[in-house]
C-alpha cells in the first residue's frame, strides 16, 4: 500500500489536539494497516520521526434518519506519538 492510502484523514477534535503539546497526533488510517505500515507511512508523508503509535479500532454507531436505522462504518484509529527531538507536524501548528 501507498502511504496516501494507509493515513486517510487527521482527527481534529479538543481532546486530540491537546495531545500536540507532547507531540502526539491522532489519525484516521486504514482499517487493514498495522503499526509498522502506519510509522512509516506517517514518517514519509510529513518527514518526522515516530516514536510510537498505537491503534484502536472504532466501532460504528446507530445512527437512524425518521424510522429508518442504520450503523455507520466501522474504522480504525491511531495514536501517533514523534521523537523528543523530531519536528512537529506543520498541518497542526495552526490549529492550536
Amino acid at each position: 500500500m501507498v502511504a496516501q492510502d494507509i493515513i486517510i484523514k487527521p482527527i481534529i477534535t479538543e481532546k486530540s489536539m491537546s495531545g500536540n503539546a507532547i507531540k502526539m497526533y491522532t489519525f484516521k488510517v486504514n482499517k487493514n494497516s498495522n503499526k509498522i505500515e502506519i510509522k512509516k507511512a506517517v514518517e514519509e508523508l510529513f518527514g518526522v520521526k515516530v516514536a510510537k503509535v498505537n491503534t484502536l479500532n472504532v466501532k460504528g454507531r446507530l445512527k437512524r434518519q425518521g424510522r429508518t436505522q442504520g450503523y455507520t462504518s466501522d474504522w480504525k484509529k491511531a495514536y501517533v506519538t514523534l521523537k523528543k527531538d523530531s519536528k512537529a507536524i506543520e498541518f497542526f501548528e495552526g490549529m492550536v
